[in-house]
Protein backbone atom coordinates (compact mmCIF):
# COMPACT_ATOMS: atom_id res chain seq x y z
CA UNK A 1 0.00 0.00 0.00
CA UNK A 2 2.78 2.60 -0.90
CA UNK A 3 0.57 4.95 -2.93
CA UNK A 4 2.51 8.04 -4.40
CA UNK A 5 2.44 11.48 -5.58
CA UNK A 6 5.69 12.73 -7.93
CA UNK A 7 5.00 16.61 -6.46
CA UNK A 8 4.96 15.52 -3.16
CA UNK A 9 8.55 15.82 -0.61
CA UNK A 10 7.60 13.38 1.64
CA UNK A 11 6.72 10.50 -1.24
CA UNK A 12 9.93 9.61 -2.03
CA UNK A 13 12.48 8.60 0.57
CA UNK A 14 16.13 9.97 -0.15
CA UNK A 15 19.89 9.67 1.23
CA UNK A 16 18.18 11.58 4.88
CA UNK A 17 16.75 8.50 6.10
CA UNK A 18 17.35 7.90 9.61
CA UNK A 19 15.05 4.70 10.57
CA UNK A 20 12.16 3.09 8.89
CA UNK A 21 10.06 0.19 9.07
CA UNK A 22 8.05 -1.48 6.68
CA UNK A 23 5.25 1.53 6.55
CA UNK A 24 7.35 4.43 7.20
CA UNK A 25 10.92 6.46 7.95
CA UNK A 26 11.88 8.97 9.69
CA UNK A 27 14.04 12.30 8.53
CA UNK A 28 15.80 15.04 9.54
CA UNK A 29 12.87 18.52 9.29
CA UNK A 30 14.98 20.64 7.10
CA UNK A 31 13.99 23.56 8.72
CA UNK A 32 14.69 22.31 11.98
CA UNK A 33 12.80 24.22 15.22
CA UNK A 34 15.83 22.89 17.26
CA UNK A 35 18.73 20.40 16.80
CA UNK A 36 17.94 16.89 15.98
CA UNK A 37 14.00 18.28 15.07
CA UNK A 38 12.99 14.85 13.15
CA UNK A 39 9.62 13.93 11.33
CA UNK A 40 7.96 10.67 11.21
CA UNK A 41 6.74 9.83 8.16
CA UNK A 42 4.69 7.17 6.34
CA UNK A 43 5.12 5.83 2.62
CA UNK A 44 1.59 5.83 1.76
CA UNK A 45 0.41 9.48 0.48
CA UNK A 46 -1.95 10.33 3.21
CA UNK A 47 -2.91 14.07 4.09
CA UNK A 48 -4.62 13.03 7.49
CA UNK A 49 -3.57 11.51 10.47
CA UNK A 50 -7.28 10.38 10.71
CA UNK A 51 -6.82 8.92 7.63
CA UNK A 52 -3.81 6.29 8.20
CA UNK A 53 -4.83 2.64 8.61
CA UNK A 54 -3.86 0.67 12.04
CA UNK A 55 -0.80 -0.36 10.99
CA UNK A 56 0.49 2.77 9.60
CA UNK A 57 -0.05 4.55 13.04
CA UNK A 58 1.50 1.23 14.80
CA UNK A 59 4.34 1.72 12.61
CA UNK A 60 4.66 5.31 12.68
CA UNK A 61 4.33 5.36 16.86
CA UNK A 62 7.30 2.19 16.59
CA UNK A 63 9.41 4.77 14.87
CA UNK A 64 8.18 7.47 17.08
CA UNK A 65 9.59 5.58 20.13
CA UNK A 66 12.95 4.36 17.98
CA UNK A 67 13.30 8.20 17.23
CA UNK A 68 13.31 9.15 20.68
CA UNK A 69 16.56 6.27 21.59
CA UNK A 70 18.12 7.72 18.31
CA UNK A 71 17.83 11.51 19.69
CA UNK A 72 18.71 10.67 23.04
CA UNK A 73 21.75 8.90 21.79
CA UNK A 74 22.64 12.06 19.19
CA UNK A 75 21.43 14.80 21.22
CA UNK A 76 20.59 14.30 24.94
CA UNK A 77 17.64 16.59 24.90
CA UNK A 78 16.52 17.28 28.35
CA UNK A 79 12.21 17.12 27.10
CA UNK A 80 10.04 16.61 23.69
CA UNK A 81 7.04 18.11 21.84
CA UNK A 82 5.10 15.75 19.70
CA UNK A 83 2.85 17.42 17.26
CA UNK A 84 1.12 16.48 14.19
CA UNK A 85 -0.68 19.29 12.00
CA UNK A 86 -3.76 18.19 10.59
CA UNK A 87 -5.04 20.59 7.63
CA UNK A 88 -4.29 23.78 6.37
CA UNK A 89 -6.13 25.71 9.15
CA UNK A 90 -4.07 24.05 11.85
CA UNK A 91 -0.56 24.90 10.07
CA UNK A 92 -0.14 21.56 8.00
CA UNK A 93 1.59 23.15 4.71
CA UNK A 94 2.78 20.01 3.10
CA UNK A 95 -0.39 17.66 2.44
CA UNK A 96 0.99 14.35 3.43
CA UNK A 97 1.12 13.54 7.58
CA UNK A 98 4.11 13.56 9.11
CA UNK A 99 5.06 13.77 13.18
CA UNK A 100 7.01 16.14 14.43
CA UNK A 101 9.13 14.96 17.25
CA UNK A 102 11.20 18.23 18.79
CA UNK A 103 13.83 17.40 20.93
CA UNK A 104 13.75 20.60 23.91
CA UNK A 105 17.23 21.71 25.61
CA UNK A 106 17.16 23.61 28.93
CA UNK A 107 16.73 27.24 27.75
CA UNK A 108 15.91 26.98 24.62
CA UNK A 109 12.96 29.08 24.89
CA UNK A 110 12.49 31.94 28.17
CA UNK A 111 9.63 30.32 29.35
CA UNK A 112 8.67 26.80 27.84
CA UNK A 113 5.15 26.49 29.74
CA UNK A 114 2.05 25.54 28.12
CA UNK A 115 4.49 23.51 25.65
CA UNK A 116 2.04 22.61 22.49
CA UNK A 117 -0.19 25.24 24.00
CA UNK A 118 1.50 27.76 22.06
CA UNK A 119 0.25 26.76 18.74
CA UNK A 120 -2.42 29.77 20.19
CA UNK A 121 0.13 31.59 21.88
CA UNK A 122 -2.58 34.23 23.90
CA UNK A 123 -3.23 30.12 25.38
CA UNK A 124 0.13 29.34 26.16
CA UNK A 125 0.26 30.81 29.70
CA UNK A 126 -2.19 29.41 32.22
Amino acid sequence: MKTTTSTCPFCSANDDVLLKNSHAYVRRDINPVTPGHLLVIPFRHVASYFDTTDQERMALLQLLTASKAWLVQNHAPAGYNIGINVGEVAGQTIPHVHIHLIPRYVGDVDNPRGGVRGVIPAKQSY
